[in-house]
């Protein structure tokens, strides 16, 4: 395990004892949510995870360590409104590391983090995928390629509605990662359970998951898995609704200008403001959901693999 790794000790016993263990995102916290909405919801969240009979692991990087599994007060400071938390992805580690600053860390760095911890079982809000306008920008998130590298699954609610779905699960397809529908035949669409999009597979049970992870592996297959779990039916905003929100948000990001990196916290917050709050709840509500089925999935793998 390298020695960059700063791991708390339940994760770590968890770890040795080949028990359930549920990797967390920081991004959501320091640029995903307003504060202190983002700190509540974090702790939550990791509560949640241990109702489930898992331990949650909060990754980010502080000062240049890279935290596996976060303290009360490191969630509180990296929440806190005004802090100049980085975003950390893939190819930011690095520099985050030797330059000893404080990051963030993105749904593919985390990924390949947790698969360095050991980690095989990640809960997040929403994957990144391929922009709209990707053919013109080719503004395609490192979460993509990410998948065809670390062995974890991913629970999500599908990928941002701010993006091209489409080309996200040809993107999928391509790399050979598979997105499984969890308990739906459709591929959710964050705030909203339908897309339009059907999925390539599906199961129903933390167990059919778990045997399809271990398969995966076992068989040499390198890269994660992405397991579609839709958002709370009454916490959903209608595709229908939530379509000209979205179409207006990414064209004002157009007009001025913003890409790369922030191009989604400005249309998460433009969407927030839009529907008055009512997207971050929808965003809240998925965490939670995902946070339930990961930590369940995590249970079902462990049993299979101790």
């Amino acid at each position: 395990m390298p020695h960059e790794l700063m791991i708390t000790n339940d994760v770590r016993d968890a770890l040795a004892r080949g028990s359930a263990v549920v990797a967390l995102e920081s991004t959501i916290i320091a640029h995903g949510m307003p504060y202190p909405d983002n700190v509540r919801t974090a702790r939550e969240v990791e509560q949640i995870v241990r109702e489930g009979g898992a331990v949650p692991a909060t990754i980010a990087i502080l000062q240049g360590c890279i935290h596996i599994g976060l303290s009360p007060d490191e969630l509180e400071y990296l929440g806190c409104e005004g802090r100049n938390i980085a975003k950390v992805s893939v190819r930011d580690l690095p520099y985050a590391v030797a330059m000893k600053r404080d990051g963030a860390t993105t749904v593919a760095s985390t990924m390949r983090l947790a698969a360095m911890a050991g980690i095989h079982v990640f809960a997040t809000g929403g994957i990144g995928g391929v922009h709209r306008g990707a053919e013109d920008s080719f503004d395609i998130s490192a979460d993509m390629t990410e998948f065809a590298e670390s062995n974890v699954a991913v629970v999500t609610a599908g990928a941002k509605a701010i993006l091209d779905l489409a080309l996200t699960l040809e993107t999928l397809e391509t790399l050979g990662v598979p997105v499984v529908g969890y308990g739906t035949d459709e591929f959710p669409a964050f705030y909203s359970r339908r897309s339009g999009h059907t999925v390539p597979m599906r199961c129903d049970t933390p167990d059919e998951l778990a045997a399809l992870m271990k398969a995966k592996w076992e068989m040499g297959l390198r890269g994660g898995v992405v397991v579609a779990n839709p958002i709370p039916q009454g916490s959903e905003i209608p595709a229908d609704e939530i379509a000209p929100v979205i179409a207006a948000a990414v064209k004002s990001a157009d007009e001025r200008g913003i890409i790369g990196k922030d191009l989604t916290p400005f249309l998460l917050a433009e969407i927030a403001g839009v529907t008055g709050g009512r997207s971050l709840t929808a965003n809240i509500a998925l965490a939670k959901n995902n946070a339930e089925v990961g930590a369940a999935i995590a249970v079902a793998f462990a049993g299979k693999t101790s």
